[in-house]
C-alpha cells in the first residue's frame, strides 16, 4: 500500500545475491539499490516507528502460521526468522536499527496465530502449541526472554461454523463456509455465493514432531497435509426483534484481556 509514495524510487528496489563483505562497484545496479533501500528506512521506516511505535506499552503481532504451514518448510522458517526480527524490535536495551527508533519499553507481546476458524476447534491447540515452539525458537536466536509474550490461536471475524460428516461410517470434523470466488477445492471452483463443508487437516498433537520433520530429523511425511481454502465473512444476523448481533470471533475477548485488561481493573 504504497500510498503517497507510489512509484517513488524509496519503494523500487529488491534483494540481490551478493558476496558477503564485498562493497557495491560504482554505478552498479546493486549500488542502486543500496541506495534506494537506505532511502526506504529514512523515509517509510523511520517516521513510522516514531509516529506510532513510540507511544506503545502493548504490541500485538499477527501471525498467519496455518499459511506458513501449509505451504511447507520453507515457508516456515521464513516466518521463523520474521519473527526474530520483529520480537528484537521490543527486546529492552537492543541495539538494533529498529529498537534504537522505540522510545518507550513495549512491557506485553500478543503473538496471535490468526485464521483459527480455519481448522476445527481440535486443532486449535495444536496450532497455539506451533505458533509458541516458533516465538520460543526466535527468542533463543535473538536472545531474549519470553516475559511478557503470549501465545494465542484466534479469529477477529469467524468465518465458518463446524459440523461432523459421516465418512466410511466414520465422523469427521468439517468447518461449513462460503469460500471466496475463485477456491478450488479437489477440482472444483466456487463462485463465492454457496457454502460448503471443508475438511482442513490434522495438525500434529506432538509439536516437536513437526519440528523434527522441519529439520530434516524425521521423514517429511510427518508434516501436516492441510486444505486451507479462504472464506468469505459471515453474514450479520439480526434477531426477532431488529438487533443486530455482534460478529463471532474466535478468542477476541481473551486477546483483549491480556493486552489491556489490567488498565480496565
Amino acid at each position: 500500500m504504497p500510498g503517497d509514495l507510489e512509484g517513488s524510487p524509496a519503494l523500487t528496489f529488491a534483494p540481490l545475491a551478493i558476496e558477503p563483505g564485498s562493497r557495491a562497484p560504482k554505478g552498479s545496479l546493486r549500488a542502486m539499490m543500496e541506495r534506494r533501500y537506505e532511502a526506504y528506512k529514512s523515509v517509510v521506516v523511520k517516521p513510522f516507528f516514531r509516529e506510532h511505535f513510540a507511544r506503545l506499552d502493548r504490541q500485538i503481532v499477527l501471525v498467519d502460521a496455518l499459511q506458513a504451514i501449509n505451504r511447507g518448510p520453507e515457508a516456515v522458517q521464513d516466518l521463523e526468522r520474521a519473527l526474530a526480527d520483529v520480537l528484537a524490535c521490543f527486546r529492552p536495551g537492543a541495539n538494533s536499527f529498529l529498537s534504537s527508533l522505540i522510545g518507550r519499553r513495549i512491557d506485553r507481546v500478543l503473538v496471535a496465530a490468526t485464521k483459527a476458524d480455519h481448522l476445527h476447534h481440535e486443532s486449535h491447540d495444536r496450532l497455539q502449541a506451533i505458533t509458541r515452539r516458533l516465538v520460543d525458537r526466535a527468542i533463543r536466536t535473538i536472545g531474549m526472554t519470553g516475559a511478557g509474550i503470549e501465545v494465542m490461536a484466534l479469529a477477529s471475524v469467524r468465518a465458518t461454523r463446524e459440523a461432523v460428516v459421516k465418512q466410511d461410517g466414520h465422523p469427521l470434523p468439517v468447518i461449513v463456509g462460503t469460500p471466496i470466488a475463485g477456491e478450488t477445492i479437489g477440482g472444483e471452483r466456487f463462485d463465492g455465493k454457496r457454502k460448503t463443508a471443508v475438511f482442513p487437516g490434522d495438525l500434529p498433537e506432538d509439536p516437536e514432531s513437526f519440528f523434527r520433520a522441519l529439520d530434516g530429523e524425521a521423514p517429511a511425511s510427518h508434516l501436516p497435509d492441510l486444505n486451507i481454502v479462504r472464506f468469505r465473512p459471515p453474514q450479520i444476523e439480526e434477531t426477532g426483534g431488529g438487533v443486530t448481533l455482534s460478529v463471532p470471533h474466535i478468542r477476541l475477548d481473551r486477546a483483549m484481556q491480556f493486552l489491556f485488561g489490567d488498565r480496565l481493573a
